[in-house]
């Protein structure tokens, strides 16, 4: 649970820099060249949940100053509840101390990030967790054990250890989970040295066995047409995959990539109204294009997707509205804008800065065959009428 908090805010907030986005690519490269160390790190949650719940928020006396009390008189329920978490967090830091972190290979993250794994092994060994370790096996922990360690816990309360070892390990389990989802997909790291999108291979990882594509920029503006169901939507997204985890700090779902650093992103995919602002479906889209030309006009490097742009309103208007925002977009060089259509007309645009593209289906006997393969150009295959005709609605209707 706090692993996957730490998950989630990462794959919320893209990095600032390209300087980040290289430390984070080398802190996961870290990881998996711990792998053989790293690929069975488990532990039994119960534990976790036990001992976070005991270090943050359980009263802990410091027993050394006043141990013949405790000795004398403490109730066996105290005590017995003192030496069961302490059994517990014992057995449970020795775990993370002799089979995981003392075996890392520090050398093989950069060095700000090993630093903070090495704050991570100071405080598992503030517990002499060996000592304690071979006690609990060997014996059992008496009396004189407790308040050694209670006095320990005092320590690092004073010192404010506490809370900054569980960021520290939190975040290195989210960093594990990651890199063990990296490796198993066979994402690559794209580099961010080139002012262009080049990918190789790259597909959307949700689809079982994808079609995979390739794929250059030769322009700032990239207009994708063809018939419904032959996978825009899906390379609009995969490709939003790629340029978003990029900026993440995390592997691309390609086996190659170059990609240019952004700082604003825009993703309008699958859109529904704005009910709870009282928006249409064309207003929401009309907000949304504003914000990103403001944007852009403010020197702000986008990338943004409009997936079917401006399909809520009627075929005059956007045809008008769409060339006047293909055209408005290609002057912002330094920003990259994929727009999906159905507009046939939109093909006779001649702007330098606008490259069509389109998802190839093929007519084979009258039957709409789609190959999910990207082909620079223009489909003018019309599926809706060959599939309104095939579900014998021209008969029923007429």
């Amino acid at each position: 649970m706090f692993a996957k908090e730490k998950i989630i805010g990462i794959l919320k907030t893209p990095l600032e820099s390209t300087t980040k986005i290289v430390t984070r690519q080398n802190i996961l490269k870290g990881f998996t060249a711990n792998n053989q160390i790293l690929k069975d790190y488990s532990y039994t949650v119960l534990y976790l949940n036990e001992v976070h719940y005991f270090l943050n928020d359980e009263k802990i006396e410091d027993l050394s100053q006043k141990k013949l009390k405790y000795k004398l008189f403490a109730s066996k329920q105290e005590k017995t509840r003192y030496t069961s978490k302490f059994n517990q967090l014992i057995l449970f830091f020795h775990r993370l101390e002799s089979r995981y972190f003392t075996r890392l290979k520090l050398n093989q993250f950069p060095e700000e990030y090993a630093s903070e794994i090495k704050e991570i092994l100071k405080f598992l060994s503030s517990f002499e967790l060996f000592k304690y370790e071979h006690i609990i096996r060997e014996k059992r922990l008496k009396d004189k054990h407790v308040i050694e360690l209670t006095e320990k816990i005092k320590t690092l309360k004073e010192t404010d250890l506490i809370k900054p070892f569980w960021k520290n390990l939190f975040l290195f389990e989210a960093y594990l989970s990651i890199n063990l989802g990296i490796n198993k997909n066979n994402f690559t790291f794209p580099n961010f040295d080139k002012e262009h999108i080049k990918l190789k291979d790259f597909y959307h990882p949700l689809i079982n066995k994808p079609v995979k594509n390739d794929f250059e920029t030769e322009s700032n503006v990239i207009l994708l047409n063809g018939p419904n169901m032959s996978g825009k939507s899906t390379f609009l997204k995969a490709v939003g995959l790629c340029i978003y985890f990029g900026h993440l700090g995390i592997g691309i779902p390609a086996s190659f990539g170059e990609i240019p650093f952004c700082n604003r992103f825009s993703i309008e995919i699958n859109r529904r109204d704005d009910i709870l602002n009282g928006y249409s479906h064309f207003m929401t889209e009309v907000i949304n294009l504003k914000n990103v030309v403001k944007n852009a006009a403010n020197g702000k490097k986008c990338f943004a997707i409009f997936d079917e742009l401006f399909s809520g309103t009627n075929v005059e208007d956007a045809f008008e509205i769409c060339q006047t925002t293909i055209n408005g977009l290609s002057k912002f060089k330094n920003s990259y804008f994929f727009i999906s259509t159905h507009i046939q007309e939109l093909k006779n645009i001649s702007n330098d800065q606008i490259s069509n593209y389109y998802i190839v289906c093929e007519l084979i006997e009258d039957k709409p065959t789609f190959t999910y393969k990207l082909k620079k150009g223009w489909s003018d295959i019309k599926v809706g009428r060959i599939l309104f005709d095939k579900e014998g609605l021209n008969k029923l209707l007429n």
